[in-house]
């Protein structure tokens, strides 16, 4: 798979980034650490993750794969938290979990803002990452309004023993508030996007080229599209200057998923940047 280097940044990640927002729900350790691997052995250089992502499953599963491969880059986040804390066996997150749909703040997580709690957020994720620096460390669905700015901007570069790349990971609704020329959290976005809706229009409109986007699949299965592959192809059209996060649950689906890339590739230009 095709990798590039993502805009206003260093960092080399391939154009398809694997996420692993769903990776709990593939089944046990075993299985979610085999399409980890085959994810590798496909093409993603890059996966994406969070604290929250299986209440810390996601990143404890991820930290094989990373002392195998020094070569794979990692992003996760800050600022929403699991309940119950990130350090729960995976029994009792199947349990959290399944108790959650009757009783929803069982599985609910909460946010917190503050630079202490995101301090010792990063200590812990590298922890379970079994890394000693993250390659794009990203706010988690900051509001703008609830953010110290000064103050994050100074302990994020304090951090650059730890931090190699920092931004922000938010939906549509949060993005406009770290788009004015006073945004120094944003150097790298990672947000939502859709063929339909082109939410990361308001990037392309601040002059920015999209960096990270997701979300293609699922907004174009809701409106009624059902060919995953060419819904992938036209997002990798359109995000043409960064790469795009996808996630399956199918090992055998991985294969596609380099040929999508080189497809794209091929594809007269239509993207948004």
């Amino acid at each position: 798979m095709r990798q590039i280097i993502l805009p206003a940044s260093a960092l080399r990640v391939s154009r398809f980034a694997f996420g692993t927002a769903s990776l709990f729900n593939v089944g046990g350790a075993k299985r979610r650490g085999d399409l980890l691997a085959a994810a590798y052995d496909n093409g993603f250089s890059h996966f994406d993750t969070a604290p929250s992502y299986g209440f810390g499953v996601a990143e404890r599963d991820l930290s094989a794969l990373l002392r195998a491969h020094p070569d794979v880059t990692v992003a996760t986040k800050v600022g929403l938290y699991s309940p119950g804390g990130e350090a729960q066996p995976a029994a009792l997150v199947l349990a959290r979990k399944a108790a959650g749909k009757l009783f929803p703040v069982l599985s609910r997580t909460s946010l917190d803002w503050s630079v202490a709690r995101a301090r010792q957020s990063l200590s812990d994720s590298l922890k379970r990452l079994g890394r000693e620096r993250v390659d794009l460390f990203l706010l988690h669905e900051p509001d703008a309004t609830l953010i110290e700015t000064e103050e994050w901007l100074r302990w994020l570069e304090s951090e650059r023993d730890r931090v190699a790349n920092f931004g922000i990971a938010v939906d549509a609704r949060r993005l406009g508030g770290f788009l004015g020329p006073a945004s120094p959290l944003a150097p790298i976005v990672q947000t939502i996007d859709s063929l339909n809706g082109r939410e990361a229009d308001a990037l392309v409109r601040r002059g920015r080229p999209l960096q990270i986007t997701y979300g293609y699949v699922r907004a174009a299965t809701r409106d009624g599209t059902a060919d995953v592959p060419a819904i992938l192809e036209a997002a990798l059209r359109r995000n043409r200057s960064g790469c795009v996060v996808v996630s399956t649950g199918k090992r055998e689906r991985l294969r596609q998923y380099a040929r999508i890339v080189e497809a794209a590739d091929k594809s007269p230009l239509d993207g948004a940047s």
